[in-house]
């Protein structure tokens, strides 16, 4: 019985002489790192830390070393002393060490530029003789030989840029020429896959990222979690556009291969939130918080359920929302592209605009109640809608839409399908509207709280409009439990919201009478017919006038009249 109670005990103190040995270790400066393994690292200012590998064995060519740290910057150098030409400072940064003959030992030295303690996560890789080297033929950056992955982001896109990859070579060889030559036996045979990889959604903490980004550091862990989303040939530009994901952590990392050798090797993975963590003002806390962005797409989305179960019944309303959409959308790409305004001034001029459209829809079917002219424009926002789904799945990211012009045809005519479709049953086509874009509606309003990629349907049709470098992005998103469960709700309330207004209206008039007609025939009717009781109604001019008098007359000081004492005498 003193077997099972003294495991235990005996692991537990083992465990703390294990840490207490790796704490006064990292303290004295040095720590001992092993291949392929991964070591949490603290990291200050004041004592730089030696990281040594030893035992490094024969077959052993290339050793590529990185550490990552969540926000600050981290120093990884190959002397004391760090230098522009020897080092590389970032939150993803790595260097390749080029063993020489016998050489069997390996050091690096780590540092945090911040006065304060950075924790960082930092592991080794090795490559042999046929691996192919990443970075050996950098002409753009500082290191001679540079792995490391180079991003840059805004709220619109982000983009990565890496230097060549050069073929291996033996210890002690001169490194193959990387210009001398574009046949099979030099670095031009070489294809680099890029690959993708989401962090869990709303999640932007230190040990998800440090955790996840295991899964993303070498060959075969980068194919088996990764995405893979380009394919590059050595005669094409080593650098890639991505649709920004604000508030959404990524992780990026590039495979070389050599088709010859059938070998490969990996870059120094790189991570983006696209918004800055440290920030006091735009950082990534409030991206979805910005108020006037929540009461313009709350109250939107109100209106849109509204639509949704009962917009053919309130066939003005449903006008007026569409009408609100159409103009809504033209006026913010107007306003955005041609003027300077902040976006807050944008987003009221839109709802502005927007209420205009939808009131000049209305009265356009009040005064000449063509019914075709309404349903094109409720069938082209439907249209273009499910235009914006079809490109928002992978079909999207194929390369012949990176032209605008074909792009823009095919988005077109798919759009313009749907009211062609059906113009035999005009009042179907105005259900399936209603119960679709008004439910969607509901899905930007979730958005506007929690972040989801289902907001990118919409949104990365109007980046595409206002940003003309959009064209060379791709646009893959995140699918996790959050869309699933925010998909589920939209289906729902779409099918819902079809199947009501079906049953309700499939023993009604397709449509109302025409407003106009109405009016004027009541309005003949009250002029002929002496009978009637509105005929005796003045008119309103003069209505309106004995109104004022009445008001004037109740404000108006009574006058005296006459003497109210008795006479004295």
């Amino acid at each position: 019985m003193w077997l099972p109670r003294f495991f235990p005990s005996t692991l537990l103190v083992l465990g703390l002489v294990c840490r207490r040995e790796a704490l006064v270790n990292a303290s004295a400066g040095l720590l001992e790192f092993s291949l392929d393994t991964f070591r949490n690292v603290l990291l200050d200012q004041t004592i730089p830390v030696e990281a040594v590998i030893r035992n490094i064995a024969s077959n052993v060519t290339v050793i590529i070393f990185q550490v990552h740290s969540h926000q600050k910057n981290v120093t990884i150098s190959f002397d004391k002393n760090a230098s522009a030409n020897s080092s590389g400072t970032g939150v993803d940064k790595g260097l390749v060490s080029i063993l020489r003959p016998q050489q069997s030992v390996c050091t690096w030295y780590l540092q945090s530029p911040d006065a304060n303690q950075v924790l960082s996560t930092a592991v080794s890789f090795a490559y042999s003789e046929r691996d192919p080297i990443p970075g050996g033929c950098n002409l753009e950056f500082n290191l001679e030989v540079d792995p490391n992955i180079y991003l840059e982001y805004n709220l619109i896109d982000t983009r990565i840029k890496f230097a060549p990859a050069n073929l291996g070579y033996v210890r002690g060889a001169n490194p193959p020429s990387c210009d001398s030559g574009t046949g099979q036996n030099s670095r031009w045979r070489l294809h680099y896959d890029i690959y993708q990889y989401f962090l869990p959604e709303n999640d932007l903490s230190e040990t998800a990222l440090l955790n996840h980004l295991r899964k993303m550091s070498d060959v075969q862990s980068v194919r088996a979690n990764g995405i893979r989303l380009v394919s590059l040939t050595t005669d094409e530009k080593t650098n890639v556009h991505f649709s920004s994901l604000p508030g959404q952590g990524v992780i990026y990392n590039v495979i070389v291969w050599d088709p010859l050798w059938n070998t490969s090797a990996a870059y120094v993975p790189v991570h983006t939130y696209a918004c800055s963590l440290t920030a006091l003002v735009d950082n990534c806390s409030p991206l979805r918080g910005r108020l006037s962005t929540k009461i313009f797409f709350t109250i939107f989305a109100v209106l849109g359920l509204f639509i949704c179960f009962f917009g053919h019944r309130f066939w003005k309303t449903d006008l007026f929302y569409m009408g609100f959409i159409v103009m809504g959308f033209i006026s913010f790409v107007f306003f955005t592209r041609i003027t300077s305004l902040s976006y807050d001034v944008c987003l009221i001029l839109t709802a502005v605009a927007g209420l205009v459209g939808g009131l000049l829809l209305v009265a356009y079917w009040w005064r000449f109640g063509f019914v075709l002219l309404c349903m094109l424009i409720v069938g082209l926002v439907l249209g273009f809608f499910f235009s914006s789904v079809i490109f928002f799945t992978p079909l999207g990211d194929y390369k012949v839409f990176r032209d605008d012009a074909v792009f823009w045809v095919t988005f077109s005519c798919i759009a313009l399908m749907v009211p062609i479709v059906f113009v035999g049953c005009p009042r179907i086509l105005n259900i399936l509207a209603c119960g679709i874009v008004g439910s969607y509606s509901v899905v930007l309003a979730i958005a506007c709280y929690l972040y989801t990629s289902l907001a990118y349907i919409t949104l990365d049709l109007l980046r595409r409009v206002l940003n003309d470098d959009f064209s060379q992005v791709y646009t893959n998103v995140p699918f996790q439990t959050n869309d699933l469960i925010i998909l589920a709700v939209w289906v729902m309330l779409a099918v819902g919201g079809i199947m009501v207004q079906l049953r309700r209206e499939r023993r009604e008039v397709p449509f109302p009478p025409h407003p106009y007609r109405i009016w004027k025939r009541e309005r003949e009717r009250r002029i002929t017919n002496i009978l009637d009781p509105s005929h005796h109604i003045p008119p309103l001019r003069e209505r309106i006038c004995n109104k004022l008098l009445q008001i004037k007359e109740f404000f108006r000081k009574e006058q005296p009249a006459g003497e109210r004492t008795p006479l004295l005498l």
